[in-house]
């Protein structure tokens, strides 16, 4: 339907757009009924934003929402509350910091909490979330349910985030305590959190396709009985940036006491890709990097048909009660590569316990190699938007899956012949985004996403529909060689005809393709106005588009 506007606010819009920026509304206080965010507008968490019992928060694909930094703006889903956040894969919800380009750092705001009602181990089963201090697990106010859903989140990312109150008092990017099963958590990622990028305390939520990307501790953490499923995760670490408390990529504990208590943690992972911060033999990386998985404390767990390279230490099983679920086949890891390591395997002192013999048991298809170059990915340490995890051509990591064992006849897990988080195709793109530090927000949420048509040099197709109202497409090509995993700068703007620029529908690396973006015009004005696409070559191409 046609948006109307009176004419005094025609000329609001019309000034706003003008300088590239959406209206900003603050989110604070407590949400208790039904609240709908929308994409024409960004909003700014200010301080703890409680969905609480019986409230549920919608957010719409292309949502941009920031983070307050002086009140430590940060979201919390509540027990029994929900949280609806369906973003598409090329408009996905953005959660960010607030300051401009270039200024944006680890700890810019809160961060993401979702508070469920699923089993822990903790005594009484429930505790107060680090950092925030809402209540997660059932406790004496709800019935335990593992089957509990507190909603969607798909397509997001969340940038930015982690505050630390205290040693081990943290707000971690994307924080899950308790959460059921029946809750979607697919295509997220977290970038440059200052803490955890993941962490779950307990509960049995699922998780596929999630990236944590540079964050400052752990990659993917589990605690206090989490008994969930991940399918298709990729880390990627900064030599330069680890946490006081040692970082890892996976870090697995039962709980804080590395107790017996139960339900037991025991996750069960497959088709990660983790890239640790050593690219070769001879790079300098912080000296507070540890592990590619610390597996202690009692826990039990799942690593199947993954790629784990670049860290000082591949495999750490930790601790006596850990080592026991080893070798009572609690705790496996099957089909896996680790590749690069300065130790590619260490355990405790535990007596009986041969950790390499036991990796390496005949018929469990783990494999072992000196550097990150023999798993032969593309472009695993390219900076920015010009990483590329792809296995290559005669990569190792392209066969050799399994889905026998404990993944078998699990209609969760998707069968794939390839080891790590990629096969041929990239499920990253294009949603995710591997520069948000000078990612332009100012127009809202853009993106872009690769297609499969034939790449015939630099070319700006006309839109279609157009005439159109309120959204149309516009697909582009970029010249070079796609073999290279080389990436160039790329912007798509949109101008009124009197060149001022009212939208970026782009702006990011990308390598030489074709893509395909989608441009909402719901709150321009009739009439007409011009796109045009520039490279680093400083070619440019204009089309004109009609707004009904």
């Amino acid at each position: 339907m046609m948006r109307r506007f009176l004419p005094w606010l025609v000329t609001v819009f019309a000034v706003t757009l003008a300088h590239g920026q959406l209206p900003e509304r603050v989110l604070s206080g407590d949400i208790t009924g039904t609240r709908t965010l929308s994409r024409d507008t960004a909003y700014v968490l200010q301080g703890f934003v409680n969905v609480r019992a019986g409230g549920i928060i919608r957010i719409p694909a292309g949502t941009l929402i920031y983070g307050d930094s002086a009140s430590r703006g940060s979201l919390i889903i509540n027990r029994g509350a929900k949280i609806w956040a369906n973003g598409q894969p090329d408009l996905p919800i953005v959660f960010t910091s607030k300051k401009p380009r270039g200024q944006r750092k680890a700890g810019d705001w809160g961060g993401v909490i979702l508070c469920g009602v699923a089993g822990t181990n903790l005594p009484g089963d429930s505790a107060a979330i680090e950092g925030a201090g809402n209540i997660f697990g059932p406790g004496s106010s709800f019935t335990r349910n593992d089957d509990d859903s507190s909603g969607v989140m798909r397509y997001l990312r969340i940038e930015f985030a982690g505050i630390a109150f205290s040693p081990n008092n943290e707000i971690n990017g994307l924080t899950l305590g308790a959460v059921g099963r029946k809750t979607v958590i697919e295509y997220v990622q977290v970038s440059f959190a200052n803490d955890d990028s993941f962490e779950w305390f307990g509960g049995t939520v699922n998780g596929k396709n999630l990236i944590a990307y540079k964050g400052l501790d752990d990659d993917f953490d589990t605690d206090n009985g989490y008994r969930g499923k991940l399918q298709f995760l990729l880390a990627v670490r900064d030599p330069n940036i680890a946490d006081v408390s040692q970082s890892n990529g996976l870090e697995a504990d039962n709980d804080a006491t590395g107790s017996a208590a139960t339900p037991r943690s025991n996750p069960t992972m497959s088709n990660l890709t983790s890239l640790g911060p050593a690219q070769d033999s001879n790079a300098v990386v912080s000296s507070l990097y540890r592990r590619a998985a610390h597996l202690r404390r009692n826990t039990y767990y799942g690593i199947f048909n993954s790629v784990m390279m670049g860290w000082p230490i591949g495999v750490f099983i930790d601790g006596a009660g850990t080592a026991t679920g080893a070798q009572n086949d609690s705790l496996q890891i099957r089909n896996t590569i680790l590749a690069g390591q300065q130790s590619q395997l260490l355990t405790t002192n535990v007596s009986g316990f041969n950790i390499v013999s036991w990796f390496n048991t005949s018929g469990w298809g783990n494999t072992t190699y000196p550097l990150p170059a023999n798993v032969q990915l593309v472009a695993p340490y390219a900076s920015g938007n010009a990483l590329n995890p792809l296995p290559a051509s005669g990569s190792p990591a392209l066969s050799g899956a399994s889905f026998g064992g404990r993944l078998a006849g699990d209609p969760f897990f998707q069968i794939v012949p390839f080891r790590g988080a990629f096969g041929s195709t990239r499920w990253d793109l294009p949603w995710a985004e591997y520069d948000p530090q000078n990612r332009d927000y100012t127009g809202g949420v853009v993106s872009v996403r690769e297609t499969s048509e034939r790449v015939e040099g630099f070319r700006l197709e006309q839109n279609y529909p157009n005439p159109f109202n309120p959204s149309t497409r516009i697909a582009f090509s970029i010249s070079g060689s796609r073999l290279s995993g080389k990436a160039e700068p790329v912007s798509l703007k949109v101008y009124d005809m009197l060149g001022r620029e009212v939208a970026t529908l782009v702006n990011a690396e990308l390598p030489a393709g074709s893509y395909e973006t989608t441009f909402d015009a719901s709150l321009l004005a009739s009439g007409s106005y011009i796109y045009r696409l520039a490279t680093s070559a400083g070619t440019q191409t204009r089309r004109m588009m009609l707004v009904k």
